[in-house]
């Protein structure tokens, strides 16, 4: 703790500990504690409680009244807990009391004030930061502790019985590790004292017909499970386990979750990945037994686990495939669907009855579709997939969603009228569809799938939501499709694919949903940019009116989709200036890029919304990185004006947008003049030099690129200003100091009074105090801005720039100050500020 820090303390403590004292909010004291956190994992908290006798003061005084305030009240049990987390900090507080009074018998347990939740859940947080050695362990069980904690498993606050549960499986490992050579078996009497007590609680509670109570236990167990994976949870296992395959058989629906969590702990712990172990057999038996919903949670865990037994991922599979298979066989040919669940479930009935109704139908097949996407994301899947019939069951439940479908009985006419327009099913759909194209194959019948996309793209009835996802599908399976196939030769389907493509793009880039525009934009982007070069789609896109009508969106009322415009034809631009084949955007030919260039440049000036301007400094870094032919004609020109564009702008990510830009031209200049990373050591000489430097640095005058980032040095927005630093820095690391330019020149603060301004503009943002006029003009000489390269301190103005604006405002001296502020015990403050 610092020196000024040290000196408020002791007032801070008073104010706390006084009553009539207005309070700081529970803000502040949260910050406080962090505080306080901080300093007793880096230091030792017994020499805090010495050095800062104030802070025992405090938690005695507050423990000692008689009607706290519970807020204060509350701070104090957690700031006890934290201090007394080592033995010394115990021992220090137990001797004057203070453990005793804050978490014993005569403690905050018999007073009025154990009704504020506040004040039980401080209790609980800081019983369970003191748990961290045999000491504390001791106190609790011997303080009735334990009693208390099996109450607040109850709390009418979840916070608070939450707690209390990850607080009662702490204490169920300290007790067992408390005697680590006792052999600990079936019997209670072969448990410590203390384990054999939680023991029993759980089981009476999962025995009990109560679910809350099971609930608790069950969370305790699992918790226990999840942290603790030495060989005694085995033990615990064995004796819980019959309490555990009674509660599955009588079918409490409300523990259903709580049950999934405790299988997942327990089949993550490496004590349990002996696949003989009867464990499995109850998972396997709890997939049979939970609630379809329950047991898709559950599966989907245990198909990302390695150690799972083959069976048991089987069985988790099927669980997942159900709801989509029986959906499918209401209104497919069974034939299309060999290999998707062949042998109907034992529990297909209660799939079928959940399908029935509305609510339950469209929530248990939107998590399978969901499960099912999630685990095509796994590096390997875990077992045999069905892939092909999942697929041609996929497009069967997007077929009914879309009333396509003809249902082949009673079930499948009522599961139809749920499905029709149902977004929530599509988009899941969708989603799934497009995860399966991860592994496409020539097996596949890759004609539906991509006739059932025409059907969304084309749906009059799809939400802007669902349509975003319809062409993100199509996307995936475009590209796999090129992949795969390699050629659109012999697919005549596919040529027809996309030729029937172009015209729903037009139609929704004239759509009156600017999100419809939005998302069609975003695929003709991403389109462009990952297509490029495949056979047919060029020759499709060529052929129609989609860039012609998506230039006019430049001029959209909504921002959005003027960005989104932007980045489209910017990325156009430079796919079709690269190949040959590529089509042009008008009949003009190659002065069509220099009017797409001006078109964006004027953007970038006058549009009044940030997002438009923020994606064409965007496009404009990809054309200089990339080669567009409107700036590898005249780079410098076409930077100079981008950035003297930007200069004058007020969003700060344009700015930054606008540094990156100019980072990339210096990047790019350094390159094409040949000089080398840090040219210059101390004994180097100017022979070493090479021969184009100065040419590099009349290309950054022309450009004004010097003016550009010193005058951003110096911008209001600390964002803007680290940026600039940053790539100054690294120009200098480039060019080096001590350069023959300026051989015997130095940057003094006096001297010639253009200097002396520059001095005065640079030489403060440097130094990271404030100041400087960003409006000046820095001088274009490259001897002056090399001059002011090598004064700057640049990287001690990056370290400034690098701290949060508000770090004065969060350290802890000004928390300090602020709870003295509110107590009114600084006299400066308490003058009313209005």
């Amino acid at each position: 703790m610092d020196s000024k820090c040290a000196q408020l303390l002791p007032s801070v403590c008073t104010v706390l500990a006084d009553s009539r004292q207005p309070v700081s909010d529970d803000t502040c004291l949260e910050k406080l504690l962090d505080w306080f956190k901080t300093l007793t994992s880096s230091g030792s908290s017994l020499l805090l409680l010495e050095e800062n006798p104030c802070l025992t003061e405090l938690i005695l005084a507050v423990l000692r009244q008689e009607e706290p305030n519970p807020t204060v009240l509350s701070f104090v049990l957690r700031l006890t807990g934290l201090l007394a987390a080592s033995e010394s900090g115990f021992r220090h507080l137990q001797q004057g009391e203070a453990v005793g009074m804050a978490f014993g018998e005569a403690g905050p347990l018999v007073s009025a004030s154990w009704e504020d939740t506040s004040v039980r859940s401080g209790w609980v947080q800081g019983a369970h930061d003191m748990l961290r050695h045999p000491s504390a362990f001791q106190f609790l069980c011997d303080s009735g502790a334990l009693d208390t904690i099996f109450t607040l498993q109850g709390d009418r606050s979840l916070f608070v019985a939450s707690a209390a549960n990850r607080l009662l499986g702490c204490m169920l490992r300290f007790s067992v590790q408390s005697e680590p050579s006792r052999p600990l078996g079936a019997g209670d009497c072969e448990w410590p004292e203390c384990a054999r007590r939680i023991v029993s609680h759980l089981e009476e509670s999962l025995r009990s017909r109560s679910a809350s109570r099971a609930n608790h236990s069950l969370k305790v167990l699992a918790t226990v499970f999840e942290q603790n994976q030495e060989a005694w949870t085995g033990v615990l296992w064995s004796r819980v386990a019959g309490t555990i395959q009674s509660l599955l058989e009588e079918e409490l629906a409300r523990v259903g979750h709580s049950l999934v969590d405790l299988f997942l702990s327990l089949a993550r712990s490496p004590v349990f990945s002996c696949h003989e172990s009867s464990l499995w057999q109850q998972v396997a038996h709890a997939l049979k037994g939970l609630h379809p919903i329950q047991a898709g949670l559950l599966a989907l865990g245990l198909l990302k686990l390695e150690e799972c037994p083959q069976a048991v991922k089987t069985q988790g599979l099927c669980i997942l495939l159900q709801s989509v298979a029986c959906v499918a066989r209401t209104s497919s040919p069974s034939s299309e669907l060999s290999g998707l669940l062949d042998q109907p479930p034992a529990d297909g009935a209660s799939v079928e009855s959940l399908l029935s109704s509305r609510s339950s139908c469209i929530t248990l097949l939107c998590q399978s579709l969901a499960h099912l996407e999630e685990i095509q994301h796994l590096a390997h899947l875990p077992v045999d997939f069905p892939h092909n019939p999942l697929l041609h069951a996929t497009v069967t439940v997007l077929q009914v969603c879309a009333g396509l479908a003809v249902p082949a009985s009673s079930l499948g006419a009522k599961i139809s009228g749920i499905l029709i327009g149902c977004s929530r099913v599509q988009r899941a759909a969708l989603h799934l569809l497009g995860a399966l194209s991860r592994r496409a194959n020539h097996d596949m019948s890759l004609e539906e799938i991509f006739d059932i996309l025409l059907v969304y793209l084309r749906s009059p009835d799809a939400s802007p939501t669902v349509l975003k996802t319809a062409f993100q599908a199509t996307l995936k399976w475009c590209l796999s499709f090129s992949e795969t196939s390699g050629s659109t030769n012999g697919f005549p389907w596919y040529k027809q694919f996309l030729r029937d493509l172009m015209p729903l793009l037009q139609k929704r880039l004239c759509s009156p949903r600017w999100e419809v525009r939005d998302s069609t934009l975003e695929f003709l982007t991403l389109a462009t940019k990952h297509l490029k070069g495949r056979d047919g789609f060029w020759q499709a896109l060529s052929s129609s009116e989609v860039v012609a009508l998506a230039e006019g969106l430049l001029d959209d009322p909504e921002s959005y989709v003027r960005a989104s415009t932007v980045r489209a034809l910017g990325q156009f631009s430079l796919i079709a200036s690269a190949g040959s084949e590529a089509p042009v955007l008008d009949h003009n030919g190659s002065s069509n890029k220099d009017r797409i260039a001006a078109r964006l440049l004027e953007i970038l000036s006058s549009d009044s919304e940030g997002f438009p301007r923020r994606a064409v400094v965007g496009v404009f870094i990809d054309w200089l990185r990339e080669g567009h032919p409107a700036v590898r004609h005249d780079p410098e020109h076409f930077v100079s004006q981008a950035i003297q564009a930007v200069k004058g702008d007020l969003d700060w990510e344009v700015k930054v947008s606008g540094l990156e830009l100019a980072g990339a031209f210096a990047a790019q200049c350094f390159h094409r003049f040949g000089v080398p990373e840090c040219p210059y050591a101390d004994a180097a000489s100017s022979a070493s030099e090479p021969a184009r430097l100065p040419e590099l640095l009349q290309a950054f005058s022309r450009v004004r690129l010097f003016d550009f980032l010193f005058g951003a040095l110096g911008d209001c927005d600390r964002l803007v200003a680290l940026k600039a630093c940053e790539i100054l820095t690294g120009m200098r690391r480039k060019i080096g100091t001590g350069c023959s330019l300026n051989k015997g020149q130095r940057l003094e603060p006096q001297g010639n009074a253009v200097l002396g301004d520059t001095w005065k503009m640079v030489v403060p943002w440097a130094s990271g105090l404030p100041g400087g006029d960003c409006s000046e003009t820095v001088p274009q000489d490259p001897k002056h801005a090399l001059l002011i390269l090598e004064a700057a301190d640049l990287e001690e103005l990056e370290r400034a720039l690098g701290r949060s604006s508000d770090h004065l405002e969060k350290s802890p001296w000004s928390l300090l100050q602020d709870i003295l502020s509110t107590g009114g015990a600084v006299e400066e403050n308490e003058a009313d500020c209005y």
